[in-house]
């Protein structure tokens, strides 16, 4: 069972990573000051997500969690490039945030579905309940700048 906590651990942590990723990634092109600060919100909520992980991460390994490789990075980085080469307003890049958060949850709801009969750590799906919480908040929060 160790390893299933752990599994979720990295799974949220990467997950935790890439939305800092394109929101660092985002953020540079955003004008909008009001924007500019719920991304600055949003950032130190998955920061605040990973640095659980890394918490609780010891608990159950003596290795670091996994985040994002730098091939899926570059990939986030050069997908939001191209997808706001013509179009960098607010409402493209709030869309291109909900598109990446809403993958995200699709992925926490899948472990937590795939996960009720199992005996995980009660701090581990706290973690993951509060990620997937978190990001449904995100994309309400999102929809206000299409």
């Amino acid at each position: 069972m160790e390893s299933q906590n752990l599994n979720i651990l990295d799974e949220v942590n990467k997950g935790a990573t890439m939305g800092m990723d394109a929101i660092s990634y985002v953020s540079e092109k955003v004008s909008d000051s009001k924007f500019k600060e719920v991304l600055d919100t949003e950032y130190n909520k998955y920061k605040k997500i990973s640095q659980r992980v890394n918490d609780l991460y010891s608990n159950y390994s003596m290795k670091e969690p996994h985040e994002t490789n730098a091939m899926n990075k570059m990939m986030v980085w050069y997908g939001i490039q191209m997808k706001t080469m013509t179009d960098n307003t607010t409402s493209k890049l709030s869309e291109l945030l909900m598109q990446g958060t809403n993958m995200g949850i699709i992925e926490g709801r899948r472990l937590i579905n795939q996960n009720q009969d199992t005996d995980i750590a009660s701090d581990v799906k706290n973690i993951l309940n509060d990620f997937v919480v978190m990001q449904e908040d995100s994309v309400e929060t999102l929809k206000k700048y299409l």
